[in-house]
């Protein structure tokens, strides 16, 4: 006859409590990057002191990707942290950027949380996933991705009807045949009535001038931006 073998009540209830905790706090966690303050580089908040919040991962791999790093490093954190932190800087604007923030689910509720403490709130995202659960008071910038991106399939074409005024489309050209394919999708897709949008060139493979050039040509309803804090640090982390 087998001897049953009697387990502490004690040990079954740590047992259990290590199986729950992970559940019960999930909800509240995420993948953090990195923190940091520095003066908004993009889109039309160009300039203005900016906390931001880079997110781990993406499900993308652009050729031009100056975030490489943001793939998989990173350290799980609760989203109250996450705004203890950016509390200690003194700005109410904050930029919520990855990687692709949206490919963890819970962002939404971080990006929620900061417009309920008052926060101006963007959010940037690659425009491969989908944008509609995204709180109404955030300033999404989107990305189109261009044939030179090598990521251009993964274009999510239904994001394009839930934008507004207050969201921003964004192209990175990388050539002049992607300025091309950009400008023919703006006319046929109409997209200046959607949203602002806004024309980058890829960091060291268009020159600034000669994007210029092309725009002022065509008389293109676009802002033309380039990325200020690279002409400030040059290309590093935490800028």
């Amino acid at each position: 006859m087998s001897t049953l073998t009697r387990i502490p009540a004690a040990t079954i209830r740590k047992a259990e409590g290590k199986r729950a905790t992970p559940a019960s706090v999930r909800v509240n966690m995420l993948r953090i990057n990195e923190i940091f303050f520095s003066l908004q580089g993009e889109s039309s908040r160009v300039g203005l002191p900016t906390v931001f919040i880079r997110l781990t991962g993406c499900p993308l791999r652009c050729d031009y990707c100056d975030t490489a790093y943001a793939f998989h490093d990173g350290k799980t954190r609760t989203i109250d942290d996450v705004i203890a932190e950016v509390a200690q800087h003194k700005t109410k604007t904050v930029c919520v950027t990855g990687g692709e923030p949206l490919a963890q689910k819970n962002c939404l509720t971080l990006l929620a949380k900061l417009c309920d403490l008052g926060y101006s709130v963007s959010l940037e995202t690659s425009g491969a996933i989908d944008i509609s659960a995204v709180d109404p008071r955030v300033s999404r910038i989107v990305d189109i991705k261009t044939p030179g991106s090598g990521e251009v399939d993964k274009n999510r074409w239904e994001n394009l009807p839930l934008l507004t005024r207050d969201d921003e489309i964004k192209f990175v050209i990388t050539s002049e045949a992607d300025y091309g394919w950009a400008v023919a999708l703006l006319e046929e897709k109409k997209l200046a009535s959607l949203a602002p949008v806004l024309f980058s060139p890829a960091f060291n493979e268009v020159r600034y001038e000669q994007l210029a050039t092309w725009i002022l040509r065509d008389g293109l309803r676009v802002r033309m931006q380039i990325q200020l804090h690279k002409i400030i640090w040059g290309e590093k982390r935490g800028v």
